[in-house]
């Protein structure tokens, strides 16, 4: 088993924002402890003794280096941001799986991860993969054929293309599997060849195999972090000044939606708002932030034409069309970019998995403290329900402030 490869077959497969959160919390917050904790919001019923399947391919992860080749990716893509200390660290790095607790009952899956923050960082997106790849495996549902699947992609892509709209892929973490989401970027790589249309995808692996840009930046365990260890009202504060700190304006789009929108720009003030080079829609109804995107740069004397929003939120093709166009009508010149996760790697004829692993707690000073996660979706807060409460009184949030769709 020691030397096994299983599913997960490379350490950086994963998303890049969470080496540069790794990066960033080993140089702020290395003796920090985390929970993390698996939320199965579909209410999927996970097949017998698929707990146990789990367990063996996560034991496998802890054979997993970083490859001579993968380093000298990292160092020519990626060293602009990510410091050759820290890559040497990612060199001597390794999973340990008793960091991971895995549990069924009946159909009901529990999985749980505890530990230092600067390493257990690492586990949420290949663990997220391996329960969407393990799943479809063991239940065995029927995919599109490979020529209808290739031709679904084109045709995306001919889409984005002809509409000048840039596209990522950011579909690590819910993706049918591996080869399907390689196999999109690709066909994306091959349609397109230049990075003018196809900018990228979040996957590092996917990256260094085809030699292509990886995106990312940060996650909402950031600021989420940064709630329990502040307090609500100086989170988004707090985030975006220690990752000044850490990146000194490279990797410059803020995710906005952690505790709300509204929250988040009565943070971004006129210095973070020149610093970084944009936003990240999360949740809620995507217009009404374009809306208050714009108004508030031009509230700051900032030109939107400057600044871009990407747009990350439960996209396909339609709606990221719809966005596209509402941002060059009414947007004030404001970029946008769109970063598609299911959409495109799971796009293959089944229902993809609607799960997520989120940060429930943080050490801090001796004591365990929740964490919470505000949407702008209704009914999507995640966390315990009088943290959340707690929240919502201290940040005075009424429900119909969020920008829910």
């Amino acid at each position: 088993m020691e030397n096994e490869i299983g599913i997960i077959k490379s350490l950086i497969d994963s998303d890049l924002y969470k080496l540069t959160m790794q990066q960033a919390v080993c140089k702020l917050f290395p003796r920090v402890k985390v929970k993390y904790k698996f939320i199965n919001r579909g209410k999927t019923q996970f097949p017998e003794g698929f707990a146990a399947e789990l367990r063996k391919e996560i034991a496998k992860m802890a054979s997993l280096t970083l490859k001579k080749e993968e380093k000298s990716f990292l160092n020519k893509r990626c060293g602009k941001f990510l410091d050759e200390v820290y890559i040497d660290f990612l060199n001597g790095y390794r999973y340990d799986p008793s960091e991971v607790g895995v549990t069924q009952k009946g159909g009901d899956l529990d999985i749980e991860f505890y530990g230092y923050w600067y390493r257990t960082i690492l586990w949420e997106v290949p663990i997220m993969s391996l329960v969407s790849e393990l799943y479809f495996k063991m239940t065995g549902q029927e995919i599109e054929d490979f020529h209808t699947r290739t031709k679904n992609i084109q045709n995306k892509g001919q889409l984005f293309h002809q509409n000048s709209m840039k596209l990522a892929d950011f579909g690590s973490r819910r993706r049918y599997s591996f080869d399907n989401q390689l196999e999109v970027c690709k066909t994306l790589k091959a349609m397109f060849g230049s990075e003018k249309f196809f900018v990228g995808t979040s996957n590092v692996y996917i990256a260094f195999l085809l030699d292509i840009t990886p995106i990312g930046t940060h996650a909402h365990e950031w600021f989420m972090f940064m709630g329990a260890k502040y307090g609500f009202k100086m989170a988004n504060e707090k985030a975006l000044e220690y990752w000044v700190d850490v990146y000194q304006g490279d990797l410059g789009i803020a995710l906005s939606d952690t505790y709300t929108t509204n929250i988040f720009f009565k943070s971004f003030n006129k210095k973070y708002a020149k610093l970084f080079d944009g936003v990240r829609h999360d949740s809620g109804d995507p217009f009404k932030f374009i809306d208050k995107t714009v108004a508030h740069y031009i509230s700051l004397g900032i030109n939107p034409a400057d600044k871009t929003i990407v747009f990350s939120n439960a996209l396909d093709k339609d709606l990221s069309l719809e966005i596209a166009h509402y941002c060059r009508d009414k947007g004030n010149g404001i970029k946008c970019s769109f970063g598609i996760g299911t959409n495109l790697t799971n796009d293959v004829g089944v229902k993809p998995l609607n799960i997520v692993i989120k940060m429930v707690s943080a050490e801090i000073d001796g004591e365990w403290v929740e964490t919470v996660k505000l949407s702008d979706d209704e009914g999507k807060h995640t966390g315990d329900s009088e943290t959340v409460d707690l929240a919502l009184k201290l940040l005075k949030i009424k429900n119909e402030e969020v920008i829910s769709a």
